[in-house]
């Protein structure tokens, strides 16, 4: 049995192509999932994975998931916190409720689950974190002004924890896709989408492929000297300086 990699959000879109890029790699990999039961099933099946179901914006949630994962697989080293959503409205129309919907589940989330791991990687003296962000936590975006600020925390609780880790040999780095071709797209008006693409100078939107390349590069053991980065894959769209 190899290494363990949990990935939230690990059954759909990008997530689902990170879970199996990770089994590809050797992992013994976890997906988390919220609600979801078909596809996930439906992905455990496909991928030969163990899925986990448990609301990562809860703390005591992650707690208990996460304790019944290493107790049925082992000490978790790989966590990629890839679980998010999307409620999206201009300021002056957002309820509290969206705004605070997206903090937990988008920000919040990730401190909920790495605590649940710090301890153990210390111990162990290694360890993976890499945390999913956007290219709208980069450079911000109209009508997202709850995602884009979990986003930008993200990459902010990224740069602090990775000082943290850096001498228990835990690396702790983020990655910003760009817009990526999965089901959150889908329903995006043919035009808009179009204008979208006439922004990015590659030409296309990304494939969810690419972002979990990323995950595996940051995962490995060969990339111990990478930690507190923002690795961007946006095709060109926002070139940022971290």
């Amino acid at each position: 049995m190899g290494k363990v990699a949990l990935v939230t959000g690990g059954t759909r879109g990008i997530g689902k192509a990170i879970s199996a890029a990770l089994k590809a790699d050797g992992y013994t990999v976890a997906a988390n999932y919220g609600g979801n039961d078909e596809a996930a099933n439906a992905c455990a099946e496909e991928l030969g994975i163990e899925v986990f179901k448990f609301d990562v914006a809860d703390f005591a949630a992650c707690k208990d998931g996460i304790g019944e994962i290493e107790a049925k697989l082992g000490p978790i080293e790989v966590l990629v916190n890839n679980a998010g959503i999307v409620r999206d409205a201009t300021l002056h129309k957002m309820t509290p409720e969206k705004w605070s919907e997206v903090i937990r589940v988008d920000l919040d989330s990730v401190f909920n689950t790495s605590r649940q791991v710090i301890e153990g990687m210390r111990e162990r003296g290694f360890g993976r974190i890499i945390n999913i962000s956007s290219i709208n936590g980069q450079k911000g975006q109209m009508g997202q002004a709850n995602y884009s600020a979990a986003k930008a925390g993200v990459i902010g609780f990224t740069k602090a924890l990775a000082q943290e880790g850096a001498r228990k040999g835990i690396t702790v780095n983020a990655i910003a896709p760009g817009y990526i071709d999965t089901d959150m797209m889908s329903g995006v008006p043919e035009k808009v989408l179009e204008s979208i693409i006439g922004t990015i100078p590659v030409g296309r939107l990304g494939k969810a492929e690419e972002i979990a390349h990323c995950v595996s590069f940051l995962a490995d053991e060969k990339a111990g000297f990478v930690t507190g980065s923002v690795l961007t894959a946006n095709g060109g769209q926002y070139i940022a300086n971290g």
